[in-house]
């Protein structure tokens, strides 16, 4: 039976799952980062942790400073057994709604890994339809390490990618909030309308747009 790493601070699994794991170097986490801002693809990560080598310091990556989620970024990507980032794009948000493409993007995500997982750990209350072998933990980014590594991944690309969207669309302050529905946001759609990569199915952008016709 395998055992967990003792200086992980976070578990690799669950202990219900013990008896079913045969290889810790198998086991994955996912997470996706965008599901409530009003800009921006969602993007998601999937990540298999190697057990000889834990990345210490790894939770919710929402409760990291920008600064340890840079440096733990790379140290995930250069210690992980296997990860991948995937995403689902503004039109397939506007499309499937986000919740879909939510879990869209995490099976995108762990299709792309370069080593199958025998079992996935999936942030949240849901696990997308597929044939991997999963189970949903709520607030799992804070109790499974693969997940929370997948939580850094997949905010450190869209913060990347929202600050690179700041400078193409300027004066929405997308850098800043990261396309969250802030007051500022909210004041710079108001007085210039939508972008491209605004999302028109949810509800503030949606107005907007129906005032304007």
């Amino acid at each position: 039976m395998p055992r967990p790493v003792t200086d992980q601070a976070l578990p690799l699994y669950l202990a219900e799952d013990a008896g079913a794991i045969a290889d810790l170097s198998a086991v994955a986490g996912v997470d996706e980062v965008g599901r409530g801002p009003l800009a921006g693809d969602v993007v998601a990560a999937a990540v298999i942790l190697d057990p000889a080598t834990p990345v210490p310091g790894l939770t919710d990556s929402k409760k990291l400073s920008e600064r340890r989620r840079e440096a733990l970024f790379g140290q995930i990507r250069e210690q992980a057994v296997a990860f991948a980032i995937a995403r689902a794009s503004v039109a397939e948000i506007d499309r499937l709604n986000i919740l879909q493409a939510s879990l869209l993007a995490m099976t995108r995500a762990v299709r792309s890994l370069a080593a199958e997982p025998a079992l996935v750990y999936v942030d949240g209350n849901r696990c997308p339809e597929w044939p991997y072998a999963s189970r949903a933990i709520v607030k799992g980014d804070s109790r499974i390490a693969a997940i929370a590594a997948a939580s850094i991944l997949a905010k450190v690309t869209r913060d990347r990618e929202l600050v690179a969207l700041d400078a193409r669309y300027p004066g929405y302050g997308l850098a800043q909030h990261k396309g969250y529905p802030t007051a500022v946001h909210l004041a710079a759609l108001r007085a210039m309308g939508p972008t491209p990569v605004h999302r028109r199915s949810f509800g503030p952008v949606a107005a907007l747009l129906k005032r304007e016709r």
